[in-house]
């Protein structure tokens, strides 16, 4: 049996008077990739800000490795073993890929970022910093400058930040957001590596993705987890269909 690494505790979070997350009940153990899924608006992003510390919660309780962490700063979790992506691209495009990962890794470690530059020399960090990029298949794209990378090659190097913190669990923002068929296929092989490293909730509109990665999936509508079950129940579930996708089809 998986062990328990993320629990949330009827999460709420008001801006005035639209619920935006409404009492949400989730756990993420080691090893698994639980699925996040819903419209746009359903309040994905706002819950991982939440899990986070980066958005408070009105009410509710996040615990983390067995510790209530409710009430921690997001440097503290972060230091904890919490790690995110962002739907959108954060990395500094004027840096190289192997120096957007030394920041993690400088981060990870306690270094000063006013001393950058003589960091650079200090080997083990660049080491360090290598052996992530090559796990995500950037190793020969190290001293390429980001804005240079393909799309694709960039949401990977975000990927290897995220791991240059020694996380326990990964909080992924859509990282397959506007990738193509073929890098879409390259993330989707990366994550499946992971998963016996991390725990991972993974917030994704790439069905493909989903039903290809997830243990678990659940289905976040206006605010409120609808269904929480394996990929097979929830592509044949009349109630997601309905309230999430209409009358698409999920297998589409």
């Amino acid at each position: 049996m998986m062990t328990e690494l993320l629990r949330l505790d009827s999460l709420v979070k008001h801006y005035g008077a639209i619920c935006v997350t409404d009492h949400v009940n989730l756990t993420v153990s080691q090893a698994e990739i639980h699925a996040l899924i819903g419209p746009n608006g359903a309040g994905k992003t706002t819950l991982i800000n939440q899990i986070t510390g980066e958005v408070p919660s009105d009410a509710g309780a996040v615990y983390f490795d067995g510790q209530d962490i409710t009430r921690w700063s997001v440097a503290k979790r972060a230091h904890a073993g919490m790690s995110r992506s962002f739907q959108i691209n954060s990395l500094i495009p004027a840096f190289t890929a192997r120096e957007n990962v030394l920041l993690a890794v400088q981060a990870a470690r306690g270094h000063n970022f006013y001393f950058f530059a003589p960091v650079t020399g200090d080997q083990s960090l660049v080491n360090e910093a290598d052996g992530f990029l090559a796990r995500v298949g950037l190793d020969a794209h190290a001293d390429e400058l980001v804005s240079k990378l393909a799309y694709g090659q960039q949401r990977l190097v975000e990927v290897a930040i995220a791991m240059a913190s020694h996380p326990k669990l990964l909080l992924l923002d859509e990282p397959m957001a506007g990738l193509g068929p073929a890098e879409s296929e390259r993330m989707i092989a990366l994550l499946d590596s992971l998963r016996q490293d991390y725990g991972m909730l993974l917030v994704e509109h790439d069905m493909d993705a989903v039903f290809a990665l997830a243990n678990r999936i659940s289905v976040l509508v206006y605010g409120q987890v609808l269904l929480c079950d394996t990929p097979e129940k929830v592509r044949h579930s009349e109630i997601v269909r309905e309230a999430y996708l209409g009358d698409e089809d999920l297998d589409d």
